[in-house]
């Protein structure tokens, strides 16, 4: 889990630099980071089975289609598209907590949902300085992003543990 979470945020920094100064590589590092939720899928099957870790891999895919459209809409100064889109991300944010509150008893919906609520808001500031060429304090954001991200990582592993003891014991 440490390892997925870790690849979800860097991939994701990937992806505001590659949009923020038009590289040519925004292509390849958007298809990789959209693997994020793919890998994460492969990591449930055992556990969850198919149906569910499908679900889980949408809603994730679904985070990242979504924070694209907001950090594009917010280079090119759209307010309103950006407005949306960040309504959007947090309900899609509140779908996940939900998801993960019905599939596993030991995870939390008021917890991840404010787990996830700092990881979007947390998100969105690095991707601001790094649209405004803030990036010494963008580099400070991704050390906090990388530190709740773990935590995020090890609370998924705790209440896999301690849903499937049998597994890890």
């Amino acid at each position: 889990m440490r390892l997925l979470w870790e690849q979800h945020v860097y991939w994701t920094r990937m992806f505001l630099i590659s949009v923020a100064f038009d590289l040519a590589n925004k292509e390849f590092v958007t298809n990789r980071l959209l693997q994020n939720p793919k890998d994460f899928q492969a990591s449930l099957i055992p556990f969850y089975g198919r149906e569910i870790a499908s679900k889980f891999e949408e809603l994730l895919t679904a985070h990242f289609v979504i924070a694209a459209e907001l950090v594009n809409a917010a280079k090119e100064g759209d307010t309103t598209a950006a407005t949306d889109a960040e309504k959007r991300w947090y309900q899609n944010a509140d779908q996940i907590a939900q998801f993960l509150s019905e599939i596993n008893p030991f995870w939390s919906m008021k917890v991840w949902q404010k787990m996830l609520y700092t990881h979007l808001a947390l998100t969105k500031e690095e991707a601001v300085n790094i649209l405004t060429q803030q990036y010494e304090t963008s580099i400070t954001d991704f050390d906090k992003i990388e530190k709740q991200a773990l935590e995020m990582a090890d609370m998924m592993t705790k209440g896999m543990i301690q849903q499937f003891p049998d597994y890890f014991y």
